[in-house]
């Protein structure tokens, strides 16, 4: 029984990494639909690549940073045979497919910000700030908040009541992703034909809506994994985190068609806002909670998306700061709000904590996107050159778009 226990809990976290694997596909086709043409491939084969660094960065150095264990030992002991302690490496390779899964959590940080700095990046660098922020920056909130290193988890329920709560990652994932954006798009500041001398924004339709509504579904789909399965073993799945994960979808969708005056952008993103925002939650709430934190959140992601882009002049190509930051932000005091006894939720959690909990994973966010993407700025670069952009990422980086009979004939 054992043994089947073990087996089973394997297959269960692997199909987990499977499904949050997937999701990248979800957000390369998103950013493929929302970009210009010219910068189609680009976003494609950066989405990729980022995966693979960031697989190396996380392997040799970022998982060591979240939870002290490193991967040099014999493959006999990787996989828990011997006389291994059963608190360093699981039998049947159970903490190798652990560690997939969380890769593929942090590979999200760099895909959330590729759709921020979208067509105006330069490629290599960009692959820097990925191995710096997968195996250090990242790994080092994940490791406070889910691996209990480094007092921060100690601090927060000695001091507010309740250690800071976020099941599936709305402030270690999405936050952290959506404000180290922010960081980067303000460092790398608008593409140029973005906005006018007098301070009004020139409006850069999307490439292509049903690849944009493709990966908004693929993202939807993989998202279920991501939450349900952040339970990491048969024996802690609950279907409450999977029915709380539609409702907030469904609030998110509604939300932001109203808001968004029917606009399949926002509405498409919306599905994706109240998903980011019950990552925290979803383990706790009533379905009914799920569904307002949902809902406002997907009306938020509309605000801050307009907010954005024309009264600040920030040029967040995909919404990557209000959707996953804003929205991320809301998602981790949402918890502390719905996931209480009062509000239907199983309690467990403290509007205080979730809150201080949230404020600190936002402001090391930030002090980390403007200090890596500062100092690469400042060192080697990170903008293509106005003629690179003119031309497109495209062609410019890898010297082929995403149309190339078009371009023979043109």
């Amino acid at each position: 029984m054992d043994s089947l226990r073990t087996g089973t809990d394997v297959f269960f976290v692997l199909m987990g990494a499977v499904m949050v694997l997937a999701m990248h596909a979800g957000f390369a086709f998103l950013e493929v639909g929302t970009v210009r043409r010219k910068n189609q491939v680009n976003a494609l084969v950066k989405i990729l690549v980022d995966f693979a660094v960031s697989t190396l960065s996380y392997f040799f150095v970022g998982y060591l940073v979240a939870y002290g264990v490193t991967f040099f030992n014999g493959a006999n002991v990787l996989i828990g045979h011997g006389d291994v302690p059963a608190h360093v490496f699981g039998k049947s390779g159970y903490d190798l497919v652990k560690f997939f899964f969380l890769l593929t959590f942090a590979a999200a940080i760099p895909a959330i910000i590729s759709g921020g700095i979208a067509e105006r990046a330069k490629f290599f660098p960009q692959l820097m700030a990925t191995a710096i922020l997968v195996g250090i920056v990242y790994p080092t909130f994940e490791g406070a908040v889910w691996g209990t290193r480094f007092g921060f988890q100690h601090w927060i329920g000695a001091t507010f009541g309740y250690p800071f709560h976020d099941f599936a990652g709305s402030i270690v994932v999405h936050a952290m992703g959506g404000w180290i954006a922010l960081g980067a798009v303000v460092t790398l500041g608008a593409r140029h034909g973005r906005y006018r001398a007098d301070g009004g924004m020139i409006g850069i339709p999307p490439s292509n809506i049903p690849f944009l509504a493709l990966g908004s579904w693929i993202l939807v789909v993989g998202w279920f994994g991501f939450n349900v399965m952040s339970a990491q073993s048969i024996d802690g799945v609950s279907g409450l985190v999977a029915i709380n994960s539609l409702m907030a979808m469904v609030g998110g969708i509604l939300a932001a068609l109203l808001a968004g005056r029917n606009d399949p952008g926002f509405v498409h993103n919306g599905a994706l806002a109240g998903l980011v925002a019950v990552c925290a939650g979803s383990d706790v709430m009533h379905p009914v909670g799920a569904l307002a934190t949902g809902a406002i959140a997907g009306a938020f992601f509309v605000w801050g998306f307009g907010k954005c882009q024309q009264k600040w002049r920030i040029d967040d190509v995909l919404g990557v700061w209000p959707l996953h930051g804003l929205c991320g932000l809301w998602g981790g005091v949402a918890a502390g709000i719905f996931g209480l006894k009062e509000w239907g939720g199983l309690g467990g959690v403290g509007f205080t904590a979730q809150l201080i909990g949230s404020l600190a994973g936002v402001i090391f966010a930030l002090i980390a996107g403007f200090a890596v993407y500062g100092i690469l700025s400042k060192t080697i670069g990170i903008r293509l050159s106005e003629e690179e952009e003119f031309v497109g990422a495209d062609i410019a980086i890898h010297h082929i778009g995403a149309y190339p009979e078009e371009d023979l004939r043109g």
